[in-house]
């Protein structure tokens, strides 16, 4: 069976809402016109082509097409006759929902074209937050007649959202760290390489809180990374790159633990979501995620560390207009209020630029003249 692909162009001229097809168009040119010369001056353009074309097709599709003998009208094939009301059939049947993707393709354009329209791209570690701040942004514009931002979001580990930012893929990024982070820590060999004073922008967002996610009534009374060591619990990691794997690793070395501590710590997950689908299904007993992600698989809740989740995007970026849209919106108290009622968040520096050295300490600039970096944040 021969698969199709669909395609589409821009254009300021109205015409039909079709799915067209140039194979179509030539055997329909060649057909009302009784031969290949008159049906490539119909569609203006040369013998040469529309044979090459035709015989193009034929190979490709492995039957004939077009057919004629000397002194006589070329014509159609059965099988080129069986496309061309293949073709029809399909377009009379479904006129109703192409007329409807289209219609939905222009409103998606036409936003393109809107100067007041507002777009962000933003690769970011997964938080329920963002997907509540990128409802609460349509939902403002309706209600106050406010320009549309729109939230591109696509969500990675934290290592992967920061790598997107540098490398041009997206405007903003989003990751997370234990708050208080010391210097010379798994926190900074991982996040430091990647963050630049002077080019970087970091961007209060939110305070959240990270934990066990366990079974109702924590069957295994498990209330620290310690009872999971000694207790053999079965435990469901996130993947290398992520920030909770980050926040793990610094928690088990502050508690002198060793991932061969860990039953299951090489069995990872690709979210928070899928973690606590893992304990709700009792593929593991805890893994660690966030309050938001428990309440939703019904699991209970053991809160561990406190983190803050930044937003980072380039100096460059900060007169964007989207991204000063987004900076004004986060400074609301509607949305400050409505980040509150997400379990184990709350709005901490939302949408202020903050000095990299306040949150991530390691970028001390009082070092002296050894210090690697002197420029201001």
């Amino acid at each position: 069976m021969h698969r199709l692909q669909f395609h589409y162009t821009l254009s300021r001229d109205s015409s039909p809402a079709l799915v067209r097809n140039p194979l179509i168009d030539l055997l329909q040119a060649v057909s009302s016109q009784g031969s290949i010369s008159a049906g490539a001056r119909a569609l203006g353009l040369s013998y040469r082509h529309v044979w090459g074309e035709l015989k193009r097709w034929e190979n490709e599709l492995g039957n004939e097409l077009v057919v004629w003998e000397k002194g006589q009208s070329a014509r159609l094939t059965e099988f080129g006759a069986k496309l061309m009301w293949a073709e029809r059939q399909a377009q009379a049947r479904l006129a109703p929902q192409i007329e409807a993707l289209r219609g939905e393709l222009e409103r998606s354009f036409a936003q393109a074209f809107d100067d007041s329209v507002h777009v962000v791209t933003l690769y970011a570690s997964h938080d329920d937050a963002l997907s509540a701040l990128r409802e609460h942004a349509l939902q403002q514009a309706r209600d106050l007649g406010h320009s549309p931002l729109h939230l591109d979001i696509r969500f990675t580990g934290s290592v992967d959202a920061i790598r997107a930012l540098n490398e041009g893929r997206c405007v903003m990024a989003g990751f997370h760290t234990l708050q208080n982070t010391a210097s010379k820590t798994l926190t900074e060999r991982t996040y430091k390489p990647l963050l630049q004073p002077g080019q970087h922008k970091i961007i209060g967002f939110a305070q959240r809180t990270q934990g066990l996610m366990v079974g109702r009534g924590n069957p295994l009374a498990l209330h620290s990374l310690s009872d999971l060591a000694q207790r053999g619990a079965r435990f469901a990691n996130r993947a290398l790159g992520t920030g909770t794997r980050v926040v793990l690793d610094e928690l088990l070395a502050q508690g002198g633990l060793i991932a061969t501590n860990i039953t299951g710590y090489d069995h990872t997950e690709p979210s928070h979501a899928a973690v606590a689908h893992a304990v709700a299904a009792g593929q593991a007993d805890a893994g660690l995620g966030i309050a938001a992600a428990a309440e939703r698989a019904g699991l209970d809740f053991v809160p561990l560390a406190d983190e803050r989740y930044h937003l980072v995007c380039l100096k460059s970026a900060l007169e964007q207009p989207g991204i000063v849209a987004l900076l004004k919106l986060l400074k609301t108290p509607a949305w400050q209020a409505h980040i509150a009622t997400i379990p184990g968040h709350t709005a901490l520096n939302s949408g202020e630029i903050l000095p990299m050295r306040a949150v991530l300490p390691w970028w001390d600039y009082r070092r002296g003249k050894g210090a690697a970096h002197n420029a201001a944040p």
